[in-house]
């Protein structure tokens, strides 16, 4: 992706100045909520009519080797209903382009340029953010282009341009869709020979090939699908790599997997399927260099990374079963959670970079030469332990001389089969399969100190539940003051989040929302049984739509919890459904549900935390906090924080707080400290005083 800091916004007219630097992934277009507008108003049970039936989507976040976090994939989910891509050659109309002009800074190879972008005074396209997403360098200065796509006032992704860097010409309107419910994406591929253009609609997924070296070229349809698919096409030798999990011949699928087919060839009846499926293996991720392919596969709760040399050998006929590419398995920690790939710039290099999480060990930057299959770890934050002594882990005093660099050093023999930086020989982990309501198994993952561990400790259950995103299970800091004070660290897999398919997302949104709800409950009722944790000794916590998956839980059993975190927490459901004051994207209502449709409006009214706080019961102690800068409301924290107050019945011992900021907490460090600071004090004071 392409990532800028600018000034405060300027007025119309003003010079907006940018610094644009290439990066590996790409982040969630912007979409506006098209469909679902209404008066203000309150929510009741009595069905409200005052919502239009049309159902507006927009694409999800992601980009292949990226996270899976909002943070995720740069995928095609489609948005409405469209007509064919309208290009300029096409188009009589007459449109005032942004005006961009741009100087080198360093080297051609860092990619770096300062571009500055002018918007006419009373032109339609004065309040238009300009979102870049491809930058194209070729050897010569006249060939330079840069290819980016603006959005209209309510931040759709609709124009295509093409400027000449270094010339002041005005920019190429390449297309346009006027559609307000088409939305456009690019990407370029990792070799930069190509850019994909998606369109999404509701009914269907298109891309688009872009020749980079000529792009006002024509562009060539090369795939099409249903609504709401993730899509990624990457080229490789005269081959393209499609990354999707569109229906496969009409036949929905339950993870993504790998097509190809022949550039010269590419239409969307062209591709071949890569691998067999196999029961029980997702595709997680799939990353490509000039030699080699990684594949991230997960198969119940492990993790595999393994690599296939490219170009594929004539004799190989795909599809084919993985076992046939003779894949090298690069190694990993014992209990790894998460694989991210890296920025991997550098497409023709066989090192590849990637991070290693683990709920035991702080994230590990870590580069695998492909020819070899030797490693190195190049980056880890640094551990005290009982404040006197720094380590890893068991091979820290190893691992002490040695200097971390940006390029990994395979030559030396010093680092062919080093030791993982685990923190296992101070913290365990251990996994259960907890039967839910309905008895589904639910995955719950256990981290304690093994020097404090004892029957009947207190414990922090963490939960999430939405959007299809992995539980981040990762080594935290600031959960380690918990560890050592004996605190067990629980993790709840539940229905609605990722890691198990898409089948297990969808049991736990729209009207399945309350499995996520029941699988919470049920974890937390687990550990009180086995003895895991004390009586009156558990404690929730959640963010954003975490906080959601708590607040339910404790409107359903408020007895079970002693004390609950919710960082700015989604809890006014239905008004928000109902009456959007902040922009909603349509990938909430499709996580969420349609208020339109009454049995989903019923199905929203019974795990919707606001509507469902219990009177005359006694509440855990609660700290909630909320921002002015956050993209859910400020005042459904305030709201939902008073009507506890009222409703509940009052413990002078369970106090209910409202921590309110106008600072971007995520932007300054020592915010996140202090904030994280106070939620850790409360937990302690609270549980840990009964």
């Amino acid at each position: 992706m392409l990532g800028w800091a600018r000034s405060p916004t300027p007025p119309p007219c003003a010079t907006w100045t940018y610094t644009w630097r290439l990066r590996r992934s790409t982040p969630r277009p912007a979409s506006p909520l098209a469909a679902l507008t209404a008066s203000p108003g309150s929510s009741s049970s009595r069905w409200p009519p005052a919502l239009p039936r049309t159902r507006a989507r927009r694409p999800s976040a992601g980009a292949l080797g990226c996270t899976t976090d909002e943070r995720t994939r740069a995928s095609n989910t489609p948005c409405s209903a469209a007509a064919p891509p309208r290009s300029i050659a096409n188009s009589s109309r007459t449109v005032t382009p942004p005006q961009v002009s741009t100087s080198r800074l360093g080297s051609a190879s860092s990619r770096n340029w300062w571009i500055t972008t002018r918007r006419p005074s009373g032109s339609e396209d004065t309040h238009m953010r300009s979102c870049l997403k491809y930058l194209q360098i070729t050897g010569s200065l006249h060939t330079q282009s840069l290819v980016y796509i603006v959005t209209n006032e309510e931040r759709r992704p609709y124009r295509l341009f093409c400027s000449m860097i270094g010339s002041n010409k005005d920019a190429i309107l390449m297309l346009e869709e006027p559609d307000e419910n088409i939305f456009l994406n690019i990407r370029h591929t990792k070799d930069f020979r190509y850019i994909t253009l998606n369109v999404f609609s509701d009914t269907h997924s298109k891309v688009y090939l872009i020749n980079a070296s000529n792009p006002l070229s024509q562009m060539t349809l090369v795939w099409e699908g249903e609504s709401q698919v993730h899509c990624i096409v990457e080229h490789h030798r005269g081959h393209l790599y499609l990354f999707t999990d569109a229906a496969r011949e009409g036949v929905p699928v339950d993870s993504h997997y790998i097509m190809q087919s022949v550039v010269e060839s590419s239409g969307p009846n062209s591709w071949k399927n890569v691998l067999v499926e196999e029961p029980g293996v997702i595709l997680e991720d799939v990353d490509f260099c000039d030699t080699h392919m990684v594949l991230t596969l997960r198969q119940g709760r492990k993790l595999r990374l393994c690599s296939v040399k490219l170009p594929l050998t004539e004799d190989i006929k795909v599809p084919t079963h993985l076992s046939d590419l003779r894949p090298i398995d690069l190694p990993l920690p014992s209990d790894v959670c998460q694989i991210v790939s890296g920025p991997n710039y550098d497409y023709y290099s066989s090192t590849m970079r990637f991070t290693i999480s683990s709920p035991v060990m702080p994230d590990a930057v870590v580069d695998y030469n492909l020819l070899n299959g030797q490693w190195q770890i190049v980056q880890q934050q640094n551990m005290l332990h009982e404040r006197t002594r720094a380590l890893y882990g068991a091979s820290f005093a190893a691992n002490m001389g040695r200097q971390s660099s940006d390029k990994a050093d395979f030559s030396n023999d010093d680092f062919v089969g080093c030791a993982w930086n685990e923190l296992s020989e101070y913290y365990a982990c251990e996994y259960y399969d907890v039967p839910s309501k309905d008895g589904v198994l639910v995955p719950l993952t256990l981290v304690y100190s093994r020097k404090h561990k004892q029957d009947g400790n207190p414990g922090l259950l963490h939960g999430h539940g939405a959007y299809g995103e992995i539980l981040d299970k990762r080594w935290r800091s600031e959960l380690k003051t918990l560890l050592d004070r004996g605190w067990v660290i629980a993790y709840a897999d539940v229905r609605g989040g990722g890691g198990y398919g898409k089948k297990w997302h969808q049991d736990g949104s729209r009207t399945k929302k309350m499995n996520s709800v029941y699988d919470f409950v049920s974890c937390g009722e687990f550990l009180l049984e086995k003895a895991i944790i004390q009586e009156n000794k558990l404690a929730g916590w959640g963010y954003s739509a975490g906080g959601l998956l708590v607040a339910s839980a404790i409107n359903c059993r408020p007895d079970l919890f002693r004390a609950a975190v919710l960082k700015v927490p989604f809890l006014d459901v239905c008004n928000t459904l109902l009456h959007p004051i902040v922009p909603l994207t349509a990938i909430d209502y499709e996580e969420f549900g349609y208020p339109v449709d009454y049995e989903e409006f019923l199905a929203i009214r019974k795990y919707s935390p606001y509507d469902n706080i219990q009177k005359d019961v006694p509440y855990p102690a609660l700290f909630v906090t909320s921002s002015f800068n956050t993209r859910f409301g400020v005042w459904e924290a305030a709201k939902w924080v008073a009507k506890v107050r009222e409703f509940t019945q009052y413990d002078p011992e369970r106090p209910v707080i409202l921590n309110l900021t106008t600072d971007v907490v995520e932007e300054s460090k020592y915010l996140q400290t202090r904030e994280l600071s106070l939620e850790t004090a409360f937990l302690i004071k609270m549980v840990c005083s009964v």
